[in-house]
């Protein structure tokens, strides 16, 4: 019986010519500015679950894993204001939704003992139904004959060469920079330094006389809105919304979030708040690489757990490697001696 060599069955599976001339060309259609714009776009509108995510996992130590009900929450919620005609509206809407979710999240976990991870799965449950209801018992929205934050914008920016193109670009960053902002803000108020203390040590907290219950729901509300916010905004830039729109998007948002620390490291809030947008326009950048190289679409799930993999393992291979210098460098030292 003929069996398929290792190179052959992977070479069907990820058709990509390594020849140089070929290599070449392709190196110069990758690196494109589309390329770049585009996944400088969709990496800050992702950017705003990573800041849910470092809120509610790095601030507050609790693994919210209602993340990918609450984005397709604020997609469903946003999408269907804004075909009534108010996408300002859409927005405020969805993060109104998302604060809901964060407080039915927190009230499983402090009111009713429920632990934070079986509280995300059971409220991540819940909000498909509630999805699907939101959307008129359908599973996507079209939004292409109706008005948005990025077509009103571009109706008033239209003849202008440099913000004709860049409009799209324009208008997340600018959202992205204010609630990154904002939350740096936030995370310095008395409550904010409150939130903080909860997730280090919430016995501590207890103690000098602050109720951890209302930290870990104010600060899930927070992140929730953020999370919603933001599949609002991405069923505004695609001009539709669909029900499968938030799978995997807790995974996404983590791998950010470790790349953005992996980068910046620690520091203030704004620096840290920084790294995280950092890190999701990387993640982005590095799936649409992986789009270039004619990767099949089958595969891209496959890409985007490899590139979780190593951006959650690259602190600890980090780590490693640091003491694998240390030893090395012990030993020689006793070489010489």
């Amino acid at each position: 019986m003929y069996r398929k060599h290792p190179a052959e069955f992977f070479g069907r599976m990820f058709p990509i010519t390594v020849t140089g001339e070929r290599f070449g060309n392709d190196m110069e259609t990758i690196f494109t500015a589309s390329i770049i714009q585009s996944a400088m776009e969709l990496g800050c509108i992702y950017a705003l679950v990573a800041m849910a995510l470092f809120i509610s996992f790095t601030i507050l130590n609790i693994a919210d894993l209602s993340t990918d009900g609450c984005f397709t929450l604020g997609c469903a919620v946003g999408a269907v204001v804004t075909l009534t005609g108010h996408p300002i509206l859409g927005l405020l809407a969805a993060m109104g939704t998302g604060v809901l979710s964060g407080f039915i999240t927190a009230f499983l976990q402090t009111k009713m003992g429920v632990e934070s991870i079986l509280a995300g799965i059971i409220v991540n449950t819940g909000l498909y139904t509630i999805n699907i209801m939101v959307m008129g018992f359908s599973s996507n929205i079209n939004l292409f004959k109706c008005d948005t934050i990025f077509s009103m914008v571009k109706a008033k920016v239209e003849g202008i060469p440099f913000l004709a193109s860049w409009y799209k670009m324009i208008i997340v960053l600018v959202i992205v920079i204010i609630i990154g902002i904002l939350i740096s803000i936030f995370l310095n108020t008395r409550i904010g330094l409150s939130i903080r203390a909860t997730g280090d040590n919430p016995h501590m907290v207890r103690a000098s006389s602050i109720n951890p219950a209302f930290t870990i729901t104010v600060g899930l509300c927070v992140a929730n809105s953020l999370t919603a916010l933001s599949g609002a905004v991405l069923a505004q830039y695609q001009k539709s919304c669909d029900i499968n729109f938030g799978t995997g998007m807790v995974t996404i948002a983590l791998a950010s979030l470790i790349i953005g620390e992996t980068l910046i490291g620690k520091g203030s809030m704004l620096r840290r708040v920084l790294g995280v947008i950092l890190g999701s326009c990387l993640y982005r950048f590095f799936v649409a690489i992986a789009l270039r190289l004619n990767i099949p679409a089958e595969s891209l799930k496959l890409v985007s757990a490899l590139i979780v993999a190593i951006a959650i393992s690259f602190p600890y291979m980090k780590n490693k490697l640091a003491l694998f210098k240390q030893i090395h460098a012990a030993r020689r030292e006793r070489m010489g001696r």
